[in-house]
């Protein structure tokens, strides 16, 4: 089974190289893919660097930043380009550790699913040395989330992945339209009206070591209003469905 890895990057230059390296130690047989942003503080040249030494990883930079969700469309577009079964995506920030990803893929597959979510809100996943204040806005995130969109997902936010291709293609993931964070929240979604299999496995989510994090207010309220206005058109079209049957 042919399994490509995903990472999208902006300013992490810091942390690029251990990450590919514990990326490759834990999927030696994957193919991985970098999605630089074009950051300022070269990210792509280290990644470059890594991978003539490593093999088998590519580095694809874009012209300018323009959110994860474009980053994330950009790199899935190459993935089902060249005929990869399963497609991962992860942090490069090594919040999501890499050692993980077998479990992801090995569930995906014993558990016939479509996509698999290393998640931080099912028994055994854990978010360590979160303030309370950060546990709280992510935990009524998604639960607002899965309240509105009608979903059993408990982390709908997770970076962390594992996809069935074929899904990726029935969801027509390139016409999903959110440019940031809200873009897991959307293809969860999608795969759940799909009629697709959704599972959850524990991870423990921890706070980056070096460099910066990349929510914004704005991106958040993308998210908020993106997911309320799913949640009133498509519960409006399946009233209006239930109408005319009746």
């Amino acid at each position: 089974m042919r399994v490509l890895v995903i990472t999208p990057t902006y300013d992490e230059a810091p942390n690029i190289e251990e990450m590919l390296r514990r990326t490759r130690a834990a999927m030696p047989d994957a193919d991985i893919l970098v999605v630089d942003d074009n950051s300022p503080d070269g990210t792509a040249a280290v990644a470059g660097r890594v991978a003539e030494e490593l093999g088998h990883i590519e580095v694809l930079v874009r012209g300018e930043k323009e959110g994860l969700g474009v980053a994330y469309r950009a790199g899935l577009a190459v993935g089902i380009e060249n005929g990869y079964e399963v497609i991962c995506h992860l942090d490069a920030d090594l919040s999501h550790d890499p050692a993980v990803l077998p479990v992801l893929v090995d569930t995906l597959v014993a558990g016939h699913a479509d996509l698999v979510i290393g998640s931080r809100y099912v028994p055994g996943g854990s978010i360590p040395h979160w303030p309370l204040y950060r546990r709280g806005l992510s935990r009524v995130g998604n639960f607002y989330a899965g309240a509105v969109l009608g979903t059993s997902v408990r982390d709908n936010t997770s970076g962390f992945r594992a996809y069935r291709a074929e899904i990726l293609k029935d969801i027509d993931y390139a016409s999903t339209r959110a440019k940031g964070y809200g873009f897991m929240i959307e293809t969860a979604y999608r795969v759940w009206l799909a009629g697709g299999r959704v599972l959850e496995a524990p991870i423990a989510f921890t706070d980056r070591v070096r460099g910066y994090s990349k929510m914004t207010l704005m991106v958040a309220a993308e998210e908020l209003l993106l997911v309320t206005w799913w949640g009133v058109r498509d519960r409006s079209q399946r009233l209006l469905t239930r109408s005319r049957r009746k």
